[in-house]
């Protein structure tokens, strides 16, 4: 198993970003060599750059070294995770409340039928958002 480095790290936070060798060695007040050492484990970054590294990338000086780095959702992802948890729920109120009207024989075929179509249509618009996410 390969573990992964301090210089993967860094080399994949700086794609992830769109900067070059360069740039980011030019934040740094270093060259771009030195940032092609340590991407490449021929050595390792100043103990002082590391707080300034971490800030570049948007992460945490622990983060960096653990070499892992957390995903923050996003807005739009809670958003999105809203609606799933939303349609979801629309669809088992709707088999439910059917479900329950129709042991209490309180509810006609054709609104059934509507209030089980509306569920499937949720689910079916849940399940559609989450084959477009991958």
């Amino acid at each position: 198993m390969n573990q992964k480095t301090l210089g993967n790290t860094i080399s994949e936070l700086r794609k992830k970003n769109g900067m070059t060798q360069t740039e980011l060695a030019e934040k740094l007040g270093i060259t771009d060599k030195a940032v092609s050492k340590w991407e490449r484990d021929l050595s390792c970054p100043d103990i002082s750059l590391l707080p300034q590294i971490a800030e570049i990338f948007g992460i945490s000086v622990d983060e960096l070294m653990n070499c892992r780095v957390e995903k923050k959702e996003s807005k739009a992802d809670e958003h999105m995770n809203l609606i799933h948890l939303v349609l979801r729920a629309l669809a088992l109120a709707m088999g439910t409340a059917t479900a329950v009207t129709a042991i209490l024989d309180k509810i006609e075929i054709r609104p059934a039928m509507i209030m089980l179509g509306f569920g499937l249509a949720c689910l079916a618009i849940s399940s559609f958002m989450d084959e477009k996410e991958e």
